[in-house]
């Protein structure tokens, strides 16, 4: 039996990605995709890599009394309106993409979706609240080391991230005229991500409370985030590496290579590859994930297989391009 699935929020880059992964996942159907400004038209309008795929209809209505599973890909502030503007049935799993209950002091039940430190919450929860594409990069690339409280110094990062970053809605700044040969720095140890980071690493550092210099830039790019990283460490290189692939034996996902990774080697996957690098007393740790993927609609759907009880591969075993 299929697990019924809607969307609310379906125009989006993330909305896109999350159907081209559910109408290939072999134990889903959509019932509904909505979107407000595109009722009526058909999913391939808005969508075109679909086409050949889906015949589906944007629709202006919904049945939440219908659905096993709700994912909200709605603009950020817009999931905890619909929440609050309608009754939800009991049994219904909702997978949130947006910031709106990333936060424990705003989270109202939801668990913070990162499968790598909160797999059996999120087996065990019917609200999932799903992590911040540079979030995702970041925290893979520390938690390793916040797990055996090695985080005592600052910590400095540099991620440089592609368009579809800032949405479907064009700007000044995603305008292909003015990202085209062109590298921004924006939001400079300001960005929203930094406080879900610093929750998780004080989830497995208690005592954790150093400074996380994030400079965020805007990359000539579509798709992808790649995140370097560095704080000192009195860990030899071996020790690191050992730490990490150690963490990371049970995850399906994340991976860690000797090898200078690019950011071509992630794009179209769900994966993170972590590369490690010791420079006198600094560790340097390179993290990369596609965005859409492992930043949003991909790890939306390793969850959901969490959360049915699925191989939280189903679905997800996608192939990079080989050029």
């Amino acid at each position: 039996m299929k697990i019924k699935t809607g969307i609310i929020g379906g125009a989006g880059y993330t909305a896109g990605e999350l159907i081209r992964l559910l109408i290939n996942h072999p134990f889903v159907e959509i019932l509904f995709v909505h979107s407000t400004s595109n009722a009526g038209n058909k999913l391939t309008d808005v969508h075109e890599g679909l086409i050949g795929e889906t015949d589906l209809i944007f629709a202006d209505t919904y049945d939440l009394n219908q659905i096993d599973a709700l994912f909200l890909c709605s603009a950020h502030g817009d999931s905890k309106k619909f929440l609050d503007s309608n009754t939800i049935p009991e049994k219904l799993k909702i997978i949130d993409l947006s910031t709106d209950y990333r936060h424990k002091e705003t989270a109202g039940g939801f668990v913070y979706g990162l499968p790598e430190i909160n797999k059996s919450n999120i087996r065990n929860t019917k609200k999932i609240a799903n992590p911040g594409c540079f979030a995702t990069a970041i925290q893979l690339g520390l938690l390793p080391l916040a797990h055996k409280g090695l985080l005592t110094n600052d910590i400095h990062v540099n991620a440089i991230t592609g368009s579809t970053g800032a949405g479907v809605k064009p700007s000044t700044t995603s305008h292909f005229s003015w990202r085209d040969n062109n590298i921004s720095v924006y939001k400079a140890f300001e960005h929203q991500h930094l406080k879900e980071i610093k929750e998780s690493l004080i989830q497995l550092q208690k005592d954790f409370d150093k400074e996380i210099n994030f400079i965020p830039v805007r990359g000539n790019f579509s798709r992808g985030i790649f995140a370097s990283m560095y704080t000192e460490s009195v860990l030899s290189l071996e020790e690191a590496v050992e730490l990490y692939e150690d963490f990371y034996k049970d995850a399906a996902f994340t991976f860690v290579t000797n090898k200078n990774p690019d950011l071509k080697q992630v794009v179209n996957t769900n994966k993170c590859i972590i590369h490690l690098e010791k420079h006198g007393n600094k560790l340097f740790i390179i993290s990369i994930i596609d965005n859409l993927l492992k930043g949003a609609s991909g790890q939306a759907l390793q969850n959901f297989n969490l959360m049915f009880g699925l191989d939280e591969k189903t679905g997800l075993k996608l192939k990079p391009s080989a050029f």
